[in-house]
């Protein structure tokens, strides 16, 4: 009998999962940027990119009250994609406008060459697990590579998949639709869940830490604003389901009383 009750409970959870969508959304500008673009959290510290007033990218690490700006020396633009603790992962370009990949440990910056094709752009990782895509920004394919595996992540029906972040078993990033729209996704493995910024036209989330993620959104009239987004506690729908199913347990008793 409880093995029934667990199984009706997963049911309910699969069929109210769109409950995972009323979360908590918290806007995050830097002051004074033209556009703010979170690509990551670790903790309380969020990692990015921002445009200062002539459009020129900076990275940027924020602990909920103090911005710090990263430009790699001797780069033009410095992107941050990715933070761990005190290291961090991005791309810069040269003065000669060639993109190149690094990885930081706040001190020392380490150019990153990857062998073979230049269109592969690895965006997280957690725990040896890389996430990223490859292709173009018009046509991409998300993918994971694990311990020598690559696998190709394309989100169902979309024109375009860009995985951008990765934590245990979620990996986050954006799909672009038939008519060239971004919306953002949650995928764990098993499934996945669109990510819409309520009231943005593109929502692009770049990456998580626990229950947070972290991205921007776009509307028809702005630039680039960052979004927290905290995923709803999962026990709550586990309480929900476990209630309903007391609830009609207690009806067919009554019933049967009856």
């Amino acid at each position: 009998m409880m093995k029934k009750h667990i199984l009706i409970c997963a049911v309910i959870a699969i069929l109210f999962s769109s409950y995972a969508l009323a979360g908590t959304w918290t806007n995050i500008d830097k002051p004074g940027a033209t556009g703010t673009y979170p690509f990551d959290i670790s903790g309380n510290t969020v990692a990015g990119v921002y445009l200062d007033s002539s459009l020129k990218n900076h990275g940027f690490l924020y602990n909920n009250s103090t911005w710090t700006t990263l430009d790699k020396p001797g780069a033009t633009k410095t992107q941050i994609y990715d933070i761990d603790g005190d290291n961090f992962i991005g791309g810069y370009s040269d003065t000669s406008g060639n993109r190149h990949s690094f990885i930081c440990d706040g001190k020392t910056w380490t150019t990153l060459k990857m062998p073979g094709t230049v269109d592969v752009i690895a965006t997280g990782t957690d725990s040896g697990n890389v996430v990223g895509w490859y292709g173009n920004s018009s046509f991409a394919h998300g993918f994971l590579y694990d311990e020598g595996t690559w696998t190709t992540l394309d989100m169902p029906m979309a024109q375009s998949t860009e995985s951008i972040g990765i934590d245990g078993e979620n990996i986050v990033g954006h799909y672009r639709d038939a008519q060239w729209i971004d919306h953002g996704f949650l995928h764990n493995g098993y499934g996945w869940t669109t990510l819409d910024m309520p009231g943005a036209r593109n929502t692009q989330p770049q990456g998580i830490d626990g229950s947070n993620i972290v991205g921007s959104y776009f509307t028809a009239a702005s630039y680039g604003h960052g979004f927290i987004y905290t995923i709803p506690e999962p026990c709550t729908l586990l309480l929900l389901g476990l209630g309903w199913v007391i609830a009609v347990k207690r009806n067919k008793i009554s019933s049967i009383r009856l």
